[in-house]
């Protein structure tokens, strides 16, 4: 028997950087907002410790615990679809905070073309330029109308970066801070890349350069470039979270809480409206019914659409009719690269998530598409991440996979290679999606997500051509060898690429082709929002982070005018 609580204005399913923006806004509004967290309360003071690698790295201490709850996937509808044991390809976030904790900091505004990239892509380059397979769509939202959101995001998070980047959106203010330290290796790649006649700049970056206070008074401290962002929290609160702004925020306004260890499972709605959610206590096991004035989704992209889907709100995809739109549109992102060994040693060891130096001059539509095999492109970049030794075993060509000779040539160019990496964009296709599986469960008795994704050719040639382009840029900066990355054949789960994944609750002004419509409110039950990367209608050649936090801000925009007026916003 459920127990049911008290009714609130606002329920955010999920506390990370979306739930804790959606927190912050409406509390400030003056709206009763409760978070529920499936994961354990967790902040600065919990990471006061000795670095350590295989706590985080390689057992995924922040991570969600997949022996409860995973996805199973498949390559195509043909095979069958297994679960996940273990983390692969992407790292799922648990706890206060979310993925937000244990990222890297790379904070981008996805391109203006990325907004409008059928209408663009079309205008210019004619309407069967992929083909039919493929089913790009515009988002229902420009860059100009996004651009104060993008901007109140990066205010919040005090983001580090510098406005030289011809090829990015107008920016109606400049980055809140400077850039990060420019590294002799970035400076050797901004040689390398002005040589070759391209447009080099510092990486915007969630690790602060310098101390900041934003505008709700939250402070951020300065990085220490220890190397240790991605998979870790940050001991010195240097790296942007939500637990160190916006959740602070909610919490001082008294019209805020959060319930932790309180797993979601079910989205309750009557007639055309939804009415609160089902949890339950994943210590006790007991289970209570949250209502609420308003539902909002603001958890993991993959997570989102599988509650939508458990909780039958909204039309499944079916790839056969290309009717539906809940799971269309599931995008990943492709990794074009390459790596240069050279003779003298860097401090590969010491660095920060988002310590790097991009190009974009191969990103969206800055170069001419017409005789090419593909559409869109890649940041290319360099980082400086801080290589950690028990992941970081780098070695040349036709080296053995192990012994004396694997083990001296890694310690010898542990210190003496170096990557140049593509985020490159996905585009969505009509036999990549979500859905429910048919054979299995998770602890709670709920089905598991399925996905159904494979490379496609648009993602071969555009990594193909774009690692060809990391590696004459390595090339220019001296290294002794240059690999570059294999081509791609099937999508593999393992290893860990990137957790860059978008779609499946895609946003947009036609409800015949997307979940929610522009101000992120759900076609088919006017008081639910759903906000995430899951709105992208594509992935672009950044990571999604700063985009959807733009879009978390236009949302709150859009609860608060709902909750004064009801209706729908569009």
């Amino acid at each position: 028997m459920a127990t049911t609580l008290d009714k609130v204005d606002v329920v955010t399913v999920g506390v990370g950087w979306l739930g804790g923006i959606i927190g912050a806004e409406c509390s400030k509004a003056g709206l009763k907002v409760r978070g529920l967290e499936r994961g354990a309360k967790r902040g600065t003071e919990d990471f006061f410790m000795a670095h350590d690698e295989f706590r985080y790295a390689i057992r995924y201490e922040l991570f969600q615990n997949l022996s409860k709850e995973t996805i199973t996937f498949r390559n195509t509808r043909k095979m069958n679809a297994l679960p996940m044991r273990m983390m692969g390809s992407f790292l799922l976030g648990e706890g206060l905070g979310g993925a937000g904790t244990h990222w890297n900091g790379h904070n981008w505004r996805f391109l203006p073309y990325d907004f409008q990239i059928k209408s663009m892509t079309d205008e210019k380059y004619g309407a069967n330029k992929l083909g039919s397979d493929y089913q790009l769509q515009d988002w229902g939202v420009t860059y100009d109308e996004l651009e104060p959101y993008f901007t109140k995001f990066e205010y919040t998070a005090g983001i580090s970066g510098e406005d030289n980047n011809p090829f990015w959106g107008k920016r109606s203010k400049p980055f809140p801070t400077p850039p990060m330290k420019k590294t002799p290796i970035l400076q050797r790649f901004e040689k390398a890349a002005t040589n070759l006649g391209y447009h080099p700049f510092m990486m915007p970056s969630a690790n602060l350069s310098e101390s900041y206070t934003n505008p709700d008074g939250s402070t951020i401290a300065a990085c220490q470039y220890c190397g240790f962002c991605e998979r870790f929290g940050c001991e010195y609160g240097a790296k942007s979270s939500a637990e160190i702004t916006v959740i602070p925020t909610a919490l001082e306004t008294g019209n805020y809480d959060i319930r932790f260890h309180s797993n979601v499972v079910e989205v309750l709605k009557q007639g055309d409206k939804v009415t609160g959610v089902r949890f339950i206590d994943t210590v006790t096991g007991e289970e209570f019914i949250q209502p609420a004035e308003i539902v909002v989704l603001t958890s993991y992209v993959l997570n989102n659409a599988k509650l939508l889907m458990v909780s039958n709100i909204g039309e499944q995809y079916n790839p056969d009719t290309g009717r539906g739109t809940l799971g269309r549109n599931y995008c990943y992102q492709i990794l074009p690269s390459a790596t240069g060994f050279f003779d003298e040693q860097f401090n590969t060891f010491m660095g920060a998530g988002a310590l790097g130096m991009t190009i974009d001059d191969y990103n969206g539509d800055s170069f001419d598409h017409s005789n090419l095999d593909f559409i869109h492109g890649a940041s290319l970049t360099i980082t400086q991440t801080g290589q950690r030794p028990i992941q970081f075993n780098p070695v040349p060509p036709d080296t053995p996979a192990w012994g004396a000779e694997f083990k001296k040539a890694s310690i010898h160019y542990y210190t003496r290679t170096l990557n140049i990496g593509g985020q490159g964009a996905s585009m969505p296709h009509k036999e990549n999606f979500m859905s429910l599986d048919p054979n299995y469960k998770d602890a709670y008795g709920v089905p598991l997500l399925q996905i159904t994704y494979n490379f496609t050719e648009q993602d071969r040639n555009l990594h193909k051509y774009l690692s060809e382009k990391t590696a004459e840029i390595m090339k220019e900066m001296g290294a002794k060898t240059v690999v570059a990355a294999n081509p791609l054949t099937d999508y593999d789960i393992v290893p860990y690429q990137t957790t860059h994944n978008t779609g499946g609750t895609v946003m947009g002004n036609d409800p015949a082709i997307s979940v929610v419509n522009p101000w992120l409110q759900h076609w088919d039950a006017e008081n639910l929002f759903v906000v995430g990367a899951g709105n992208f209608a594509h992935n672009g050649g950044y990571n999604p982070t700063g985009t959807a936090g733009a879009l978390a801000y236009r949302c709150a925009e859009g609860i608060i005018n709902y909750s004064k007026t009801g209706g729908s916003l569009v």
